[in-house]
């Protein structure tokens, strides 16, 4: 697989589970890149220099050569296809990539709506039905755990995208108020893929279960 030609451009926010996705997979791939640290709103991801990168005002992005690309899981993808040499992140087989499309429909869901929205509520006091958000998290970790039960990674034997998109509203759901003590399976799974080489953490927030 080529190298870039020039360092990634990725447009972040720090405690943004979004961009550490990008992050992750950058450096667990090598792929050498270029934070650029964006503030919410009109004086960061919505002014029209950065609209003209994405019209809908998030982060991540990232600039490649001449591509632009928006969206962490469309990144994952990217990068999975355009960068990673051994095939293993996004395999051919159609019934492993199948498995990743799944999950990563439930990253952009029931993952979104529950973990990652209770985290947001704590970290910048939102106005979210937190309830709610704790009831979506119970039941995606309910369901998750009992899936990882007989695998070691969400498609199988070997780690690909759809844990990198799973991993940093995952570990960081204790920011969010919601417990992963009744997941064992989850757990153990949170520690195999901070032991994949290249593994880099996000920031972890004094709020929540986790202060």
């Amino acid at each position: 697989m080529p190298a870039p030609t020039a360092a990634i451009r990725l447009y972040r926010h720090v405690l943004s589970g979004h961009c550490h996705r990008i992050e992750l997979m950058l450096s667990i791939l090598g792929v050498p890149f270029e934070p650029v640290d964006m503030q919410f709103g009109p004086a960061g991801t919505r002014t029209p220099e950065f609209l003209t990168l994405n019209a809908f005002g998030q982060v991540p992005v990232i600039e490649d050569g001449d591509l632009t690309l928006a969206d962490s899981n469309a990144i994952l993808v990217y990068l999975a296809q355009r960068y990673d040499s051994s095939g293993t992140w996004l395999p051919s087989d159609p019934v492993i990539a199948g498995n990743i499309q799944r999950w990563l429909s439930v990253a952009a869901r029931q993952l979104a709506e529950g973990p990652a929205t209770a985290r947001v509520a704590n970290l910048f006091n939102s106005a979210v039905d937190r309830e709610k958000a704790h009831g979506i998290a119970d039941r995606l970790f309910t369901i998750t755990d009992a899936h990882l039960a007989d695998r070691p990674y969400f498609a199988g034997a070997a780690p690909t995208i759809a844990d990198i998109a799973h991993y940093s509203y995952t570990a960081h759901a204790p920011e969010g108020g919601v417990s992963l003590e009744p997941y064992p399976n989850i757990r153990a799974w949170i520690a195999r893929v901070e032991a994949l080489p290249g593994f880099t953490p996000m920031p972890r927030s004094a709020v929540g279960l986790a202060a």
